[in-house]
């Protein structure tokens, strides 16, 4: 099981890569060589991330892309939901309908109990706080 995916995973270092550098602004081909990423693979998770409002993409000569608030406001829950959709760890379905007993069920209460705990440390970790060094 993956909590997170290789695309959320690939965004965070991108990010981090962004917030990191001296100028807040770099260009696909750049991060694709600092981080070892195929370029077109890349290039589709900046635009994931510009969409979702995560990065700011500046075009033409001089262009590139850079944080569009500070890092400390960007958070791997924000991400993670970007790229994989509202946080959840069982959608309780059963036979393709919601589960009919999903009211009185103690595992869905669990579960709950389970995802706002991860969910509550997601939120906790930002682009800045990645980027201290312990």
């Amino acid at each position: 099981m993956k909590m997170i995916t290789r695309d959320s995973d690939y965004a965070v270092r991108a990010l981090c890569c962004i917030a990191g550098s001296k100028s807040g602004m770099l260009t696909v081909t750049d991060l694709s060589k600092e981080l070892d990423i195929p370029r077109p693979f890349l290039r589709k998770i900046l635009q994931i991330l510009n969409k979702k409002r995560l990065l700011k993409s500046f075009k033409g000569k001089g262009g590139g892309f850079s944080l569009p608030v500070p890092p400390s406001k960007i958070t791997v829950f924000d991400i993670v939901q970007a790229f994989q959709g509202p946080f959840h760890l069982n959608e309780h379905v059963f036979k393709g309908e919601i589960c009919p007993h999903v009211d009185a069920c103690v595992f869905k209460k669990k579960l709950d109990g389970v995802e706002k705990k991860v969910a509550k440390e997601l939120r906790m970790i930002s682009i800045a706080s990645l980027l201290k060094k312990n």
